[in-house]
């Protein structure tokens, strides 16, 4: 298990017919911009009403919902690192965004997932860095989670893409 398992591909994360996507949400988990709003809009107004029962999320953390009107059967939200220049704990943020989400996977027997590039659009992280970490993780879950089938990291621009390939070398 390991790199075969991981998936690049440049394509709305909503409309991905996996059993869960990640939103790169905000701390109130109650929609925002980017990817956030994308998938609030695309799975209705019962995502907006789950979430707001679960009174937010912190920096780092990974809450699960369902998928409502998305072809993904759950949602699962993290809330990724603000970039600050570095020296704020972000990479140890953005590591705990991945290991908490693949807590869930495990939890819940997802076997296929799809991820955005958590951090790197709003939030400002350095894409490579970003990614190298993405990468990391998914490799010590995938050695972890022997279920695991399918890891697909959705680039949502060619410069994103060209950080996952040199992360995957």
């Amino acid at each position: 298990m390991g790199k075969e398992i991981i998936r690049l591909v440049e394509t709305d994360i909503t409309a991905l017919a996996v059993d869960a996507i990640v939103n790169a949400a905000n701390n109130s988990l109650l929609g925002g911009g980017g990817v956030d709003g994308a998938i609030h809009r695309a799975a209705g107004p019962g995502l907006l009403a789950e979430c707001r029962t679960l009174h937010g999320c912190p920096t780092g953390g990974a809450k699960i919902t369902k998928g409502y009107n998305l072809p993904a059967r759950f949602v699962i939200h993290t809330v990724g690192p603000i970039w600050q220049g570095g020296n704020h704990d972000e990479a140890q943020l953005l590591r705990s965004c991945y290991h908490n989400t693949f807590a869930l996977v495990e939890a819940q027997h997802i076997t296929t997932i799809a991820f955005p590039a958590i951090s790197t659009g709003a939030y400002g992280y350095p894409a490579m860095e970003a990614a190298c970490i993405a990468v990391r993780e998914t490799l010590a879950a995938a050695e972890r989670i022997t279920f695991l089938q399918q890891v697909i990291f959705v680039c949502f621009n060619i410069g994103t893409r060209r950080a996952y390939e040199e992360a995957l070398q």
